[in-house]
Order: structure tokens, then sequence, then C-alpha cells
């Protein structure tokens, strides 16, 4: 059993003027395999600093983050990324760009190809594999984005806001779509989101981010992915226990909003 350890990171920027941002502060977690986290918070409460340390993309000021025993210190094919925006070669057909990450580690195409054609037919796209990636709706690049991320087979899989820019039916179409995923793969999964209902939905573990600095204010244990994958997400939203945690953590939210706008008041009086 590999575990993601998140031991006391911290985050500081430096500005130009000589003072500073604490985006993150004294954040420790363990998150064990297959795991499927969401992350929510106000805006400016770290999240997508976080993840982006647990992408390699930052060096954290303090602390460290290790995976299968070594410490992460960079960008690695075992933490796969998925952002808001595709980040695809629109020019590409949609099969190319699955295959992407197998052709630059230099495997042959007898050793990716049937896992590439099986993610297309999971995601749905096998008719369209042959289709150049701009010529495909918002949701569609996104399953073309979450296929890409499995044909490397990370370990863990990191989500920046992956559905934000979905219309409310696409996004809930590819709601599920993670939840089948996480069950089929076992892959350790983090999303993070601003939706208080989608980090409900996807999250069999939640955590709430307090800002200023960043740090983890609440962590909750959830029912209610389990119960949605395989299942109408519609008929999970109608659990009266998923309405009063809704409401419990948009209250929370909602005053850290409310005390960071009251601390915005202050210093500009």
């Amino acid at each position: 059993m590999s575990t993601l350890s998140i031991e006391n990171i911290s985050m500081r920027f430096d500005l130009p003027n000589g003072s500073h941002v604490q985006a993150l502060k004294n954040v420790s977690l363990e998150i064990k395999t297959g795991e499927l986290m969401s992350v929510l918070g106000p805006s400016g409460c770290g999240k997508t600093t976080l993840l982006n340390i647990l992408a390699g993309f930052l060096a954290p000021t303090e602390g460290q983050i290790t995976l299968n025993g070594h410490r992460v210190t960079g960008p690695d094919a075992e933490r796969g990324m998925v952002f808001q925006q595709g980040a695809l070669f629109e020019w590409m057909s949609v099969r190319d760009n699955v295959s992407f990450g197998p052709r630059m580690a230099g495997k042959r195409e007898k050793d990716w190809a049937g896992t590439v054609d099986h993610l297309l037919d999971v995601v749905g796209l096998r008719d369209f594999k042959e289709k150049a990636v701009y010529e495909l709706s918002g949701g569609m690049q996104q399953r073309v984005a979450l296929a890409r991320c499995l044909a490397n087979d990370p370990d863990v899989i990191l989500m920046d806001e992956p559905l934000g820019a979905l219309d409310a039916l696409t996004r809930e179409k590819m709601q599920g779509l993670v939840l089948k995923l996480w069950k089929e793969t076992g892959k350790t999964i983090i999303l993070i989101t601003h939706s208080v209902e989608e980090a409900l939905l996807l999250g069999e573990r939640l955590l709430v981010m307090a800002p200023r600095p960043g740090r983890v204010h609440k962590e909750y244990r959830l029912p209610f992915a389990e119960m949605g994958a395989g299942r109408d997400l519609r008929e999970v939203k109608k659990v009266p226990d998923f309405a009063a945690k809704r409401e419990e953590i948009l209250t929370m939210i909602w005053d850290m909003e409310e005390e960071i706008m009251g601390r915005t008041e202050e210093a500009g009086a």
C-alpha cells in the first residue's frame, strides 16, 4: 500500500515590495492508496497551491511530500494532472492525445494500443478516436484529458477544477464518470473544486480549507461518493444528510468569506 504523505507543508510567496503572502501553513495529511478526496474552501485558501506542490510544479518553503517512500521534488509520471482546461494538443487526434505519454516514454505501439483503446471505450470516445481535439465539445475534451492521464498509469491523479467550465448537465455526467473511473481503477484521486455539491459527491474524504494562512479547517468522511458510483447522482442529492452537510459547509465557507471581507475593509479604512 503506497501512501501520499504531506508533512508540515508551508508555502510563502515573497513580493517585490518586501511584503509576503503565506499561502499555506503547516499542512499535514496522510492519503492512502485508492482514496478519493475533494478539497474546497474560499478563494485564497491555498487549494491550487497545495495541488501544484503535490504535482511537483512548486517547491514548498517548508516541509515535504513523499509518495511510495521517496520525496517529491518535481513532476513525475507517478502523479498525473487534469486541468480545468484540458491542456490538450488540439491539432492531434483523440487517440494521439491519449497515447502521447506512452509514446514519449518510448513504448512500442503494441504495448500501449490495447490500453489506449480500452480507455477510449471507458470514457465513451472510441467512435471519435480519429477526430481532432478542436472538433470536440468541452465535455468530450475533458474525457480525453482523463483518458490521457490514465494512459500514463499514475499512482495519484490530481484534478484542478476539471469540471468547472462545463454546463450543468455535462458536469453531472462527468462527475459520474470520475466516480466510475475511481471505482474501476482504484487510483488515488485528489480533486479541487469551488462547488460544495461537487465536493460532497466526489469526496469520500472532504477537506475544507481556511485562508490566511491556508490550512485544513475541517475534514469529513462521507458516504456519498460510494453511493453515487453506478447510481443516478440526482438520487444521491435527495438523501437528507446530503442537504444537511451541504448547508453546513456552505455556511462555514460563507462565514470565512465574510471574515475575509471584514479584514479587507479594516485594512482599507
